[in-house]
């Protein structure tokens, strides 16, 4: 009878050891009654941090921004030559008999072309509406040569594309079709806002595959530009995944805002290896701007030559303008009437900041002027005779032919440099003092007046020169007419300028 007792208790125990194992404990079974409840909806699933949000998915985001992300498909028409051996033309093996297999004739010289099409992929955001017309961001190096372009919307709708306009030198376009309905468009965020360390999203169409999203983070900002890539805009760095056919497409921050239209990776394979480049978004609006109010992008002119003058290469010219560790880029020349003419800016002037940016070299000195829109003052801070000052300047409009190759309008237009111990030991110098005269611009008033390289200047106006500093004391001076001493191979000349 105990024994029957006894398996029976034991029975029993055995049933409620594995219902408690199969349900768990009273405490793991409550978030699994309450799951429903518990489980975080789409666009909760956040975990607030110590600096913005941890997210556990983007599908917010994504759905957001990728209606706005469209896929451009390009021909650029291809004239080649033909030639009585044809077979041997790349075009002819890899295209086939040309546009149509007819030839077009040159009328000017006789000679007979060929046209192909030359098909191309890209990305681009749809960034305005108005009315009927549907404005596309994206690379001049998708869209800009392109004579037939076909933007594809992520719901697969197709629409017929014309340019609005292209600038190589911001490697940006515009493009715009016709679409009578409503679209998804895409908001700019700012760019300058970025940290290293955000999260970001890449969305285009890499290789054709529409409406991918690939994520990351900011890898580096102001990147400079390598090789061919356009010189007149700085970078952001991302190692979200970017490939052919990214290019003009979005780079997207955590609040599904465009920061950047990635343009350029670093590859050795052709593929994506994490070093992807993005225009930042805060250079892309005013060109896109641009071109819907102007057809074209206006560039600030500020009217100097510029150059880099670093620790390495020139030490004793630092020190002769007490620059310190300061970046910047250091004024060569002033053409005039120009807008730093006109503001007062000097040759040998430093400048070191730009609106309160501050300035690492002429390479970026060229690129906020750049992007400072015509017309619009802004104020520059400068080293001048060791002391530090601001000068206010409105700039004008770029104009590549009338003013950045009129060099015969630059003053002083010649280079001078210290003379340094090589110089000294090369040319036999001796102690001589002075700076020497190493370039001379053509057409300037210093090579009508018969300055040469080679030559060192001792004497401006009658006033001591012995380093950079006393030269650009002298040459700024307010006098009209600028007597040089100079000694060439041993003989004393005198040269006389008019500014």
């Amino acid at each position: 009878m105990r024994l029957k007792k006894f398996l029976l208790v034991l029975l029993i125990f055995m049933f409620s050891a594995s219902l408690i194992f199969a349900m768990g404990s009273p405490e793991q079974a409550k978030p699994e009654s309450g799951a429903a409840e518990s489980q975080p909806s789409q666009d909760q699933r956040v975990v607030p941090g110590t600096k913005g949000e941890v997210y556990f998915s983007f599908s917010g985001i994504t759905k957001k921004v990728l209606p706005a992300v469209v896929e451009l498909d390009v021909v650029e028409v291809v004239r080649q030559e033909t030639t009585p051996f044809n077979f041997l033309n790349p075009f002819e093996f890899f295209f086939g008999g040309g546009r149509g297999g007819s030839n077009n004739n040159n009328e000017k010289n006789g000679r007979t072309y060929k046209e192909y099409e030359r098909p191309g992929l890209g990305s681009g955001i749809m960034i305005k509406q108005d009315g009927d017309t549907v404005y596309v961001l994206t690379n001049s190096h998708v869209a800009g040569k392109a004579d037939q372009i076909t933007v594809k919307l992520a719901d697969g709708q197709k629409f017929e594309a014309v340019k609005v306009g292209a600038d190589d030198r911001m490697d940006l376009a515009l493009v715009s079709f016709k679409c009578s309905d409503k679209v998804p468009l895409a908001t700019f965020g700012d760019s300058d806002s970025l940290e290293v360390g955000d999260i970001v999203l890449a969305i285009g169409s890499p290789y054709g595959y529409e409406s991918t999203v690939t994520m990351g983070i900011v890898s580096g900002l102001q990147r400079k530009s390598t090789g061919n890539v356009s010189s007149y805009t700085d970078y952001i760095q991302t190692d979200a995944s970017i490939n052919p056919g990214n290019s003009g497409g979005a780079l997207v921050n955590m609040k599904g805002e465009v920061v950047g239209i990635n343009t350029w990776i670093a590859t050795q394979s052709g593929g994506s290896v994490g070093l992807g480049f993005a225009i930042p978004s805060n250079n892309a609006k005013r060109i896109a701007n641009d071109f819907i109010t102007k057809g074209k992008v206006e560039y600030g002119w500020l009217g100097v030559s510029i150059d880099t003058v670093d620790e390495n290469s020139y030490p004793e010219l630092r020190k002769d303008l007490g620059l310190g560790n300061k970046g910047g880029g250091l004024i060569l020349g002033v053409f005039k009437g120009s807008p730093a003419d006109k503001a007062g800016i000097l040759p040998g002037d430093f400048i070191t900041k730009i609106n309160g940016t501050a300035i690492s070299d002429s390479v970026q000195l060229t690129k906020v002027i750049g992007t400072i829109a015509p017309k619009e003052k802004a104020t520059f801070t400068l080293i001048r005779n060791k002391k530090e000052m601001t000068l206010s300047v409105v700039l004008e409009a770029r104009d590549e032919e009338d003013k950045v190759q009129a060099n015969h309008d630059i003053y002083p237009g010649f280079l001078a440099i210290n003379i340094d111990e090589k110089m000294r030991t090369k040319g036999e110098l001796g102690d001589i003092k002075g700076v020497m005269i190493v370039a001379v611009s053509q057409g300037t008033a210093a090579e009508q007046a018969n300055l040469r390289p080679g030559d060192i200047i001792q004497e401006i106006n009658d006033k001591p020169v012995t380093n950079m500093l006393e030269f650009y004391n002298a040459l700024n001076d307010k006098s009209s007419k600028k007597m040089f001493q100079i000694s060439r191979k041993g003989q004393k000349i005198i040269i006389g300028i008019v500014k």
